[in-house]
């Protein structure tokens, strides 16, 4: 209702849920954007599962964005999830470090791992031109690990 004329969304992905409910809604209103979930290099379950078809399990690392990714994709989510999402964008450590700086220098807004990796994907440029919305979720970053990232570094787990 807000941006009608969106073009495409990106959500970070963690069980499916979120990620399915707008991409439900958004098809309702506006078909022909595309939605896609966001995942860190870390841990990316989706995008492999997208890749062959199926849900996978894959390596999983831990890292300081907790908030999304895991060892697999829920099998209970993944006929809604290959159906309505675009694609998943995959983005490294740094870029989501790097996005969570920005929007706290720029924005005054403190976003976890999870709310700064969608806002990475955006910049990749991986979702398209044109009007984007990146979910922003999560504030609940460690402050620790926060003033680390403001310090230009990638912190640990």
């Amino acid at each position: 209702e807000d941006l009608p004329e969106v073009d495409a969304v990106i959500v970070p992905y963690g069980g499916g849920g979120l990620i399915t409910g707008i991409a439900t809604a958004l098809q309702h209103m506006k078909p022909e954007s595309n939605v896609f979930a966001c995942e860190v290099e870390t841990a990316a379950p989706l995008k492999a599962s997208l890749q062959i078809g199926a849900p996978t399990s894959i390596e999983h690392t831990r890292s300081f964005v907790d908030g999304i990714g895991g060892k697999s994709v829920f099998e209970e989510m993944w006929p809604l999830v290959s159906e309505l999402v675009t694609d998943s964008i995959v983005v490294s450590l740094r870029q989501v470090a790097d996005a969570i700086h920005l929007l706290v220098e720029r924005n005054c807004v403190v976003a976890e791992g999870a709310g700064g990796a969608s806002v990475a994907s955006a910049l990749s440029r991986q979702a398209g031109t044109g009007k984007i919305v990146c979910v922003i979720s999560g504030g609940n970053i460690d402050s620790d690990k926060l003033a680390i990232i403001l310090k230009g570094e990638i912190p640990e787990p």
